[in-house]
């Protein structure tokens, strides 16, 4: 019996260094705030990442504790021109500008569609070098990559 309770406890310590190495590397490399970079490129879908951008900062405590870039190309740059943009757009853009977050429009997008940043809701930068740049840029500084 004293053998079986030896061998339950090595197993027992196996098994929770090898779940603990597991959760270490998959813990973010980088500490302090989480940084994340949400990608939008269907009109269709704006309002819907617009209010998963609202969830995730509502669910890690506010915006003092995420750091969030969301970039904008293709079709869903029009989802934010000022002319056409509805309430459910404007609104959560303005919360996101006055955090102090990182809109960029996808400059290749913006040439395609003849659009400059004046055309689109204030708080906007342009991504000079393409929105794909500018997410592999975040990604490369650490961001976490989010399409919902």
């Amino acid at each position: 019996m004293h053998r079986r309770n030896m061998l339950q406890a090595a197993i027992s310590t196996i098994g929770a260094f090898f779940t603990a190495s597991g959760a270490d590397a998959a813990a973010p490399a980088t500490t302090g705030k989480l940084r994340v970079v949400y990608h939008l490129s269907d009109f269709d879908r704006a309002n819907f990442v617009l209010v998963n951008i609202g969830n995730h900062v509502d669910g890690v405590g506010g915006p003092e504790n995420v750091t969030i870039a969301l970039v904008v190309h293709g079709p869903a740059l029009r989802a934010f021109q000022t002319s056409a943009a509805h309430p459910g757009i404007t609104g959560p853009v303005v919360q996101l500008a006055r955090a102090g977050y990182e809109l960029a429009a996808c400059g290749n997008s913006m040439r395609a569609q003849n659009l400059t940043l004046k055309d689109l809701l204030p708080g906007f930068v342009a991504a000079e070098k393409g929105g794909v740049v500018r997410i592999a840029e975040l990604q490369a500084q650490g961001y976490l990559y989010i399409r919902p």
